[in-house]
C-alpha cells in the first residue's frame, strides 16, 4: 500500500472523488503544510497556520497507479486558482501536490509541466509540489462528510 496526498480546495468534495476509485483502500481529511502542531478546523480557518485542507489516500499500486490520482487531482479542481476554490478562499485551499516518495515528486513535476506545455489553462498553475510533511486528520465529523449526507459534491469543478 501507498500514500498519497492532495490539496485541492474544500476537503469534502476531494476526498469523496478520491474514495470512489477503484483501488483507493481508505481516505482521511486533514491539514498539512502548516506550522502549528494538532491544529483544528477553527484555527486553519483562521488562515494562520499556514495549513491546507488535504486528503491522505491510501491506495494499493497493484490496482491503481499514482499517475491516475494524478489525473483526477487535475480534473477536479481549478489549479490555477491561487489560495482558493470556487466561494472559498484562503491559503488553507491552496492547491497543493504532497509527495512521499521522489518518485512522486518526479511524477508529479512532470504531469504539471505536461499540462504547462499543453496550454491546457489559460492562466498559470499555482500548484505546489511540496514534500509531504506531518498529517493531522481532522475533526471526525469532517471525516467522510458528504457520504454520511447523502450528498454528491461540494466544489466546483474547473
Amino acid at each position: 500500500m501507498q500514500k498519497a496526498t492532495f490539496a485541492a480546495g474544500c476537503f469534502w468534495g476531494v476526498e469523496a472523488t478520491f474514495r470512489a476509485m477503484p483501488g483507493v483502500l481508505s481516505t482521511r481529511v486533514g491539514y498539512t503544510g502548516g506550522n502549528t502542531d494538532n491544529p483544528t478546523y477553527k484555527e486553519v480557518c483562521t488562515d494562520r497556520t499556514g495549513h491546507a485542507e488535504a486528503v491522505e489516500v491510501e491506495y494499493d499500486p497493484a490496482q491503481i497507479r499514482y499517475s491516475d490520482l494524478l489525473k483526477v487531482f487535475w480534473e477536479n479542481h481549478d489549479p490555477t486558482q491561487l489560495n482558493r476554490q470556487g466561494p472559498d478562499w484562503g491559503a488553507q485551499y491552496r492547491s497543493a501536490i504532497f509527495f512521499h516518495t521522489p518518485e512522486q515528486h518526479t511524477e508529479a513535476q512532470a504531469s504539471k509541466e505536461s499540462l504547462e506545455n499543453a496550454h491546457h489553462y489559460s492562466k498559470p498553475i499555482v500548484t505546489q509540489i511540496v514534500p509531504a510533511v506531518t498529517f493531522y486528520p481532522a475533526e471526525d465529523y469532517h471525516q467522510q462528510y458528504l457520504e454520511k449526507r447523502g450528498l454528491a459534491s461540494c466544489h466546483i469543478k474547473a
